[in-house]
């Protein structure tokens, strides 16, 4: 299992939008070098929801030939539709993904036996580890513990993004899910904090900037190191908090333009970073870059 700093990718884009291929495997290079445990791509950072099906597995497969084993990839595979997660879910598998992550089925708001089914479903339908990803805030669907539990009875369900952001929850589940069921934070906020309790690492939008400092964070946390992991966390705590002063991956990408890392692509219904933001994030940089 993956312990450690599990970038969430973004896909970079052209000003026109087309996938900017160059960029993203200089981007993986990046994160090689940098010491990030795991590269997670075609997740919410990386605008699934805009990219159309050929295009989400294509950045797929691009990810692991330019990985080239050398760090493992998490696919993001998940839908709302149970046969549309299925589909892309086998894709990846196809592609030599590492992982799945499989995000909870959005808008259609099932039950949690509906979860429970869905969930159940994929992992049925292929021999590939797959992480659960639960992110209420954006899905208006919550995947409670005791399905998670249910759930990691399932052989090849492996693990759990918690983006809950509630570390007394994510605490309760670590303590209930078998050995061996990773529990990953989804909240750079938060993510030391559930490491604290066993958190096995964090699937960060933070390190897409800072990846050398969220990886040794992570280290650190995993070693009890925590007098070290503080002072990281200190470090990052603006960009923790103003990375997400807008919808992801607005922010993130905007700093990412002014850091001369990716040109400035970002599809509709998401638009740039607006005025308003723009000077708070852009000081929080020069700071953490000082």
């Amino acid at each position: 299992m993956i312990t450690g700093s599990i970038v969430a990718l973004v896909t970079p884009m052209h000003p026109d939008g087309a996938i900017d291929w160059a960029t993203l495997a200089r981007l993986i290079e990046y994160h090689i070098e940098a010491g990030t445990a795991a590269l997670g791509v075609v997740g919410t950072t990386g605008e699934s929801p805009t990219l159309t099906v050929p295009e989400h597995c294509e950045v797929i497969r691009f990810a692991v030939e330019q990985a080239g084993g050398r760090i493992p990839v998490v696919a993001g595979t998940g839908g709302n539709s149970t046969h549309e997660a299925i589909e892309l879910t086998v894709s990846a598998a196809e592609a030599g993904a590492d992982y799945s992550l499989s995000v909870t089925p959005y808008y259609n708001k099932p039950t949690q036996q509906g979860l429970f089914e869905h969930f159940q479903a994929v992992a049925r339908s292929v021999n590939l580890p797959i992480i659960l990803y639960n992110v209420p805030g954006r899905t208006g669907c919550d995947l409670v513990n005791e399905t998670v539990v249910k759930l990691s009875q399932v052989d090849n369900i492996v693990a759990i993004k918690d983006a809950t952001g509630d570390v007394e929850r994510g605490k309760a589940l670590i303590q209930a899910v078998p050995e061996g069921f990773a529990v990953f934070s989804g909240d750079d906020a938060t993510a030391l904090e559930l490491m604290r309790f066993g958190g096995m690492g964090n699937v960060s939008v933070t390190a897409n900037i800072a990846a050398a400092d969220m990886a040794a964070l992570c280290r650190h946390a995993a070693a009890e190191e925590w007098e070290d992991a503080e002072r990281i966390e200190r470090r990052l705590a603006d960009l923790n908090r103003l990375l997400f002063v807008e919808s992801n991956p607005i922010p993130v990408k905007w700093a990412m333009v002014q850091r001369g890392m990716i040109e400035s692509g970002i599809r509709l219904p998401l638009t740039p970073l607006s005025d308003a933001h723009r000077k708070t994030v852009s000081d929080a940089l020069e700071a953490y870059f000082s």
